[in-house]
């Protein structure tokens, strides 16, 4: 029996697929870098790539036992620094790293503690404007959140956080100018897929929404 949809040719539909069991499923979301304030008033600086937005409000996933879990669950500022792909290198210099000591047993072989983050990845802190925590200088879009609910996810491993955000900083060079939007053509996020980095491909087209349209992008027939 044929069941693909209406005007969809036999060939556009004869795709093998295989049943598999990925250890992960990073399948192609943002990286973020997240600062928030530890317990004697330092700064734990954190690459974290389980965040979506929904208006204002970003949810972040956690890992239960990390440092930037930890420090939310007492101190809710958080500030949202979202690098470009070029600054990957400086990603990846954090992620063998923790700001809890001693290193929990849940992290992977091979993490170690760090308090100093910033000086590590070679990253700058600059002050925020209404949260504790600094922004990350060198990100092109920062976002000022408080973590407004902390919770733990279905299955006890992580923590899921809805940060609501208070304020937005972004590179001039990214945004419209004369208006409050980034262009879409000049900004890229770093995008985590399958553990491997990546930024964005050439624009395909926009969505009947943009505020922003450019060229003439048509939906295909």
């Amino acid at each position: 029996m044929n069941t693909a949809p209406p005007g969809i040719r036999a060939q556009e539909t004869a795709v093998t697929h295989v049943e598999i069991t990925p250890s992960i499923l990073y399948f192609g979301t943002p990286v973020v870098l997240l600062t928030t304030e530890n317990q004697d008033g330092t700064f734990n600086l954190a690459p974290m790539s389980s965040a979506w937005a929904l208006g204002h409000t970003v949810v972040l996933g956690l890992g239960r036992d990390g440092q930037t879990a930890h420090n939310l669950g007492s101190r809710p500022d958080v500030v949202i620094n979202l690098p470009a792909p070029a600054q990957w290198p400086a990603v990846e210099r954090l992620a063998p790293l923790t700001g809890r000591n001693p290193v929990p047993s849940t992290k992977p072989d091979g993490c170690r503690f760090e308090p100093e983050k910033f000086a590590a990845a070679g990253l700058t802190g600059e002050p925020s404007h209404l949260v504790r925590p600094p922004r990350v200088a060198e990100c092109p879009i920062q976002l000022e959140a408080r973590a407004e609910r902390v919770r733990p996810d279905v299955s006890g491993e992580f923590v899921i956080v809805e940060a609501v955000v208070r304020k937005v900083h972004a590179d001039a060079r990214v945004v419209v100018p004369g208006t409050d939007h980034i262009d879409p053509t000049a900004w890229s996020p770093l995008i985590y897929n399958f553990r491997h980095y990546f930024g964005l491909g050439p624009e395909l087209g926009h969505s009947y929404r943009t505020q922003t349209p450019r060229g003439s992008h048509q939906v295909p027939a």
